[in-house]
C-alpha cells in the first residue's frame, strides 16, 4: 500500500465515522458514541492534513497548466511564483503527513531514568561515564529539564563506575531514548607516559519512567535491605542507616538508592528504578512474542551494539547507527547533541514510516 493509498483509506474511515455517528441510536449509546469519537479525533489531523495537500495539488496543476499556456506574459510570470509558492505549500505539508502517520510512542512525554556504567578500559572508562554524565546534565539544562542523582558508585579519581539518575522534564524521553547503547571513546589517559591512544567504553540506558499501573508489584515479592550509605554525601551517610536496595524476588532484578539521608526518599527512589525496570523488561519479552527480530534502540535499553564513538585526538564523534560524523567534540560534551539526537530520530522515523507504507 502507498503513502496516498493509506491516506485515501484512513479518509474514508473517516467519514465513515462521522456518519455513524450521526445515527439516532448510536447517538443514544453513550459508550459506543464515546469509542467513536475518540476514533475519529485520532484521525482528524490526518484528514485535514490530507485534504490541504490535495487542495494545494489542485491549485499547483492549474498554475503549471497556465504557465505552460504562455499567451499571456504577465499572467506567465504570476503563474511561476504560485508554481514556487504551491511547490513549497505541497512539500511541506506532505512532510507533516508522513510525520502524522507514525506511531506515536507512549512512553515519550514521560520522565527517564538514565543508567550509565563504565565498560571496558578500568579508570579511563570511569571518567568516561562522568563526561557522558556531564554532557546529559548540560543537556537538561539546555532544555530546563531537573536531573536528580539516584545511585552513584565513584572510582576515586573523578570518574564513575556507575550512576543512575532521573530526568524530569517535557519530552525527556523522546529524546534521550536514542541514547541507549555502547558509547565508545579514544583519547590518551592523563595517566599515559607514552602518548598511546586508549580505547574504553561506557553503556547507557535510558528507561522511561514507570507508573504504578504499569506493572503490578506485591510486596511479597520484594525484599527490602537497609544498610549505611557510603561515597559522596558527607559524614552523615555514616551514621544512619538510611540506604535502601530493594530485590524483586520474581526475577531478581535489583534496585538501591543511597543519595537521600531519609530512608523514605531512598526507597521511594529505588521502587522508582525496579519499576522501571521491570517495565522494560515486561516490554521486551512483549516484543520478542510477537517476533520482532529487529530490536529497535528505540524504548527498549539496548546495549549490546556499538552506536556513537568518541575520538580525541581527531576531534570528531561519529554515530554508527545513521553513519554521521562531527567536529567539535567539546561542545558535543558540554550537552551540544542536539544534531546527533535529531539525525537517528529522523532515521527511525523513516523505518517507521516504511513500515507503515508496505
Amino acid at each position: 500500500m502507498t503513502l496516498w493509498d493509506r491516506l485515501a483509506a484512513i479518509e474514508t474511515r473517516f467519514e465513515e465515522l462521522t456518519k455513524e455517528m450521526g445515527q439516532p441510536e448510536v447517538a443514544g449509546n453513550y459508550e459506543q458514541l464515546q469509542a467513536l469519537a475518540k476514533e475519529r479525533a485520532s484521525l482528524e489531523q490526518i484528514v485535514t492534513l490530507y485534504r490541504d495537500h490535495r487542495s494545494a495539488e489542485r491549485a499547483l496543476a492549474d498554475a503549471r497548466e497556465l504557465l505552460a499556456d504562455g499567451s499571456d506574459p504577465e499572467l506567465a510570470d504570476l503563474a511561476r511564483d504560485e508554481v514556487a509558492a504551491l511547490t513549497s505549500q505541497s512539500e511541506e505539508l506532505e512532510g507533516k503527513l508522513k510525520h502524522a502517520l507514525l506511531p506515536k510512542d507512549p512512553h515519550d512525554d514521560r520522565n527517564v531514568i538514565v543508567e550509565i556504567r563504565a565498560g571496558t578500559g578500568g579508570d579511563e572508562a570511569g571518567l568516561f561515564a562522568a563526561d557522558l554524565y556531564r554532557a546529559y546534565s548540560r543537556y537538561a539544562d539546555r532544555r530546563n529539564w531537573k536531573i536528580e542523582v539516584i545511585s552513584l558508585h565513584e572510582t576515586g579519581i573523578g570518574g564513575f563506575k556507575e550512576i543512575i539518575f532521573e530526568v524530569r522534564g517535557e519530552g525527556a524521553y523522546s529524546r534521550l531514548k536514542y541514547e541507549s547503547g555502547v558509547h565508545r571513546v579514544q583519547r590518551v589517559p592523563k595517566t599515559e607516559t607514552q602518548g598511546r591512544i586508549h580505547t574504553s567504553a561506557a553503556t547507557v540506558a535510558v528507561l522511561p519512567e514507570a507508573e504504578e499501573v504499569d506493572v503490578t508489584i506485591g510486596e511479597d515479592e520484594l525484599r527490602v535491605d537497609i544498610f549505611h550509605a557510603s561515597g559522596h554525601g558527607g559524614q552523615n551517610v555514616q551514621k544512619v542507616a538510611s540506604a535502601v536496595r530493594i530485590t524483586h524476588l520474581p526475577t531478581g532484578i535489583v534496585a538501591s538508592c543511597q543519595d537521600e539521608r531519609s530512608q523514605m526518599k531512598n526507597r521511594m527512589k529505588a521502587m522508582g528504578v525496579l519499576r522501571a525496570r521491570l517495565l522494560a523488561r515486561k516490554e521486551e519479552e512483549q516484543r520478542k512474542e510477537i517476533g520482532d527480530a529487529r530490536r529497535s534502540q528505540v524504548g527498549t535499553g539496548e546495549r549490546s551494539e556499538k552506536i556513537r564513538t568518541y575520538n580525541f585526538p581527531q576531534d570528531r564523534v561519529t554515530d554508527h547507527r545513521v553513519g554521521l560524523t562531527l567536529h567539535n567534540l567539546p561542545a558535543i560534551l558540554d550537552g551540544d547533541i542536539d544534531e546527533l539526537i535529531d539525525a537517528v530520530a529522523t532515521s527511525e522515523e523513516a523505518r517507521q514510516l516504511e513500515e507503515q507504507i508496505t
